[in-house]
C-alpha cells in the first residue's frame, strides 16, 4: 500500500463543467441558485472522502455580453461562494470548503473578516482561492474605467496576502478565556494591532473576530504564469493548475516545488492539483457516447463565445467554423497561462475552431480523461506517482450525475490500490491536506523585536 495518499478537490461548476450540461437530462438545470442541489453535491463529495469541494467565481459576468445575445449560456446565475459555503458547512462534517475571492476589486479586511468567520462556522473547513481576477469586464462593476494591468495584480496580490494573513492574527490563540467568575473576558496583551501601510493598503486593524480555528484558512490559487508560480511559491499551500500532457505538468510540478526552498518552505507545504475532467463509461465505448451526447448539445453561437476570449481582436463569427482559428493574441491582460495553453493545443492538433471549442467545452483546458473507472485510475495513478501532481481538482461535466458516477466506480478503484483514504484523517482541512498549522505571524514579529532589542542592549 502507498504511504503517500492522493489529495482530491470536488470543483462544483453550477450544473457540471460541460458548456451544455445544463441541457442534459443528468444535469439540474436551476443549479446556480438553487440550495439543495449544493447540498446534495457536498454531501456526495463528502461520501466520497474529498478533502474539500471548490467553486471558481469572478466579480463580474465571465463573457462578452455580445456573447450571450442568444440567450444559451448557462452560467450567468449563480451563487457567492462563501455565503454559500456558510450554509453547506451546516450540513457537512468533514469537508473543506475553498471559496474564490479577488484581491484585484475586494478589500483586505473584510475578505479576512468573512473568511476567519467561514471558518469559525465550519469548525476550521474554509480555504482561500487567491485570484486577481482575469475577467476584464468586472472593472466596470467597480467603478473603474479598465481593468488594472496583469503585473500590477499580482504585485497588490502578494501585499494583499500578507495583510490578511497579519489580520488573522489580530488575536493569539489563548485570547478569550470568557472566564465568568473573574470577569475577564479576554486578554488585552493578547491583541495586535496590524498598523500596516504598503504601497496598495494602509489596514489599522485588528479584526474583529477570534483567530480561525487552523491559524489562517488553507491558501489556495490558480493560474501557471510566471508572477503566479512566484506567488503560489511563497503564498500558497495548494494551487491548481491546467495541463494536458504528463510532461508538461511534471514540468510545472518540478518548477515551482523548486522554488519553495527560496521561501524557506518545504515541498510538502504546497499540494499541486490540476484539473481532470472525467467522462467515465462502464466500457470505453459507452464513455464515448457520453462525450458526443454532450458535445451535439453545443450550439454553435456559444461554441463562438467559448472561443472570443481568445481572440479580442477579431470577430471570431466571420470565420468558418470549420476551417484554422485565425492567429491567437501574442498576450493578454485576463489569464496569461490559459491563453498559452489553448494555443499551444491547437497548433499540436491542428484543430478547426469547432474542435477547438468542443475541446474547450468540457472543462476549457483542463484534462478531459474519457474510459472506465479502472482506465481513468490508471492516468491518475501515472500523474501521481511521477511527480506530475499531489492529488486533482475533479470537474465533473455533469451535476449531480458526473459527480455521482465518479464517487460509485473511481473513488473505490483509488481505494483497492491504496491510492485514496477510507476515512477522513483529522477534523480540519489543514489536517486532511496534510499541511501544518501556521505559528501566528504577530507573535514572530514580537519575538524578533525582542530578540533585536536584547542584542542592542548586550
Amino acid at each position: 500500500m502507498s504511504t503517500r495518499q492522493l489529495k482530491l478537490g470536488a470543483f462544483i461548476q453550477a450544473t457540471g463543467h460541460h458548456i451544455a450540461a445544463w441541457r442534459h437530462p443528468g444535469s439540474q438545470a436551476d443549479s446556480g441558485i438553487n440550495i439543495d442541489h449544493y447540498q446534495q453535491v457536498a454531501q456526495t463529495a463528502e461520501r466520497g472522502k474529498f478533502d474539500m469541494v471548490f467553486l471558481a467565481d469572478s466579480p463580474g459576468i465571465n463573457e462578452d455580453l455580445e456573447g450571450l445575445a442568444s440567450g444559451r449560456y448557462g452560467r450567468i446565475a449563480i451563487f457567492e461562494p462563501v455565503t454559500l459555503f456558510a450554509s453547506l458547512s451546516a450540513v457537512t462534517k468533514h469537508i473543506g470548503f475553498v471559496s474564490t475571492a479577488s484581491t484585484t476589486y475586494e478589500q483586505p479586511f473584510t475578505l479576512a473578516r468573512k473568511f476567519a468567520s467561514l471558518d469559525h462556522l465550519s469548525k476550521g473547513r474554509a480555504a482561500w482561492n487567491v485570484v486577481t481576477t482575469g475577467n476584464e469586464n468586472a472593472a466596470g462593476n467597480f467603478g473603474l474605467e479598465k481593468h488594472p494591468d496583469h503585473a500590477d495584480r499580482y504585485e497588490r496580490a502578494e501585499e494583499f496576502v500578507e495583510v490578511v494573513k497579519g489580520l488573522w492574527d489580530s488575536f493569539e490563540d489563548d485570547a478569550f478565556p470568557r472566564d465568568k467568575d473573574s470577569g475577564v473576558y479576554f486578554h488585552p496583551d493578547k491583541l495586535h494591532t496590524l498598523n500596516h501601510k504598503g504601497k496598495h493598503f494602509s489596514v489599522s486593524g485588528p479584526l474583529n473576530i477570534a483567530r480561525p480555528p487552523q491559524g489562517h484558512p488553507v491558501i489556495v490559487q490558480a493560474g501557471a504564469s510566471e508572477p503566479g508560480r512566484d506567488l503560489a511559491a511563497r503564498t500558497a499551500e495548494v494551487i491548481f493548475t491546467a495541463w494536458q500532457r504528463l510532461e508538461d505538468a511534471q514540468a510545472f510540478y518540478r518548477d515551482v516545488k523548486g522554488r519553495l526552498a527560496k521561501y524557506g518552505r518545504h515541498p510538502d507545504s504546497l499540494k499541486i492539483m490540476p484539473g481532470i475532467s472525467p467522462v467515465i463509461g462502464r466500457t470505453q465505448e459507452e464513455a464515448e457516447a457520453k462525450l458526443r451526447e454532450l458535445e451535439d448539445l453545443i450550439h454553435p453561437s456559444v461554441g463562438q463565445a467559448i472561443l472570443q476570449r481568445y481572440f479580442p481582436n477579431v470577430d471570431i463569427s466571420q470565420y468558418d467554423l470549420d476551417g484554422p482559428p485565425p492567429p491567437f493574441a501574442e498576450t493578454t491582460n485576463g489569464n496569461k497561462s490559459r491563453l498559452a495553453l489553448v494555443a499551444e493545443l491547437a497548433q499540436r492538433e491542428g484543430l478547426t475552431l469547432r474542435q477547438l471549442y468542443k475541446r474547450l467545452a468540457g472543462a476549457r483546458g483542463h484534462w478531459v480523461v474519457v474510459g472506465t473507472p479502472q482506465s481513468i485510475a490508471d492516468q491518475i495513478q501515472e500523474w501521481f506517482e511521477n511527480e506530475a501532481a499531489d492529488g486533482f481538482n475533479v470537474m465533473p461535466p455533469i451535476l449531480p450525475e458526473s459527480l455521482d458516477t465518479f464517487v460509485e466506480l473511481v473513488i473505490p478503484e483509488l481505494q483497492r490500490r491504496g491510492l485514496f483514504r477510507t476515512e477522513y484523517e483529522g477534523k480540519t482541512l489543514r489536517e486532511n491536506l496534510g499541511l501544518e498549522r501556521p505559528a501566528n505571524t504577530n507573535l514572530q514579529r514580537s519575538e524578533h523585536t525582542s530578540d533585536a532589542s536584547g542584542a542592542a542592549a548586550a
